[in-house]
């Protein structure tokens, strides 16, 4: 299965991120949902920090751009198979470094793709 980060994960029901990880929990698949504020999402803890993790497979980036370059060395450390770019966090530094260290690029909705089953 692949374990997924959820990078800009927040609490608030009405954000994308938050709708995100429902549907992945919903999907089946293995989420940890990061972000900068305590709360849970189903039972989900919200995980604050850079944690060391292990396995992570995708890392579905919910943070606009200037936001996601604290954690460029963090996702790259991560190591994952594929990078999703949420619509709004589109970000070609990070894409171009994505593509140097052999992880896949995504510009899509991580919502849509699990609609489709394409995820």
């Amino acid at each position: 299965m692949k374990k997924t980060l959820v990078l800009g994960a927040s609490p608030n029901p009405i954000r994308f991120s938050h709708k995100a990880v429902k549907s992945l929990v919903r999907h089946g698949f293995d989420v940890v949902p990061l972000g900068i504020r305590n709360g849970d999402i189903m039972w989900q803890k919200i995980v604050i920090g850079k944690p060391v993790l292990k396995d992570i497979h995708t890392v579905t980036l919910y943070l606009n751009p200037n936001n996601q370059k604290e954690y460029y060395d963090y996702i790259l450390e991560l190591a994952p198979k594929r990078i999703i770019f949420n619509p709004g966090s589109e970000n070609q530094e990070l894409i171009e470094l994505a593509m140097k260290n052999n992880i896949e690029v995504s510009i899509a909705c991580t919502l849509i793709m699990l609609n489709a089953n394409k995820y």
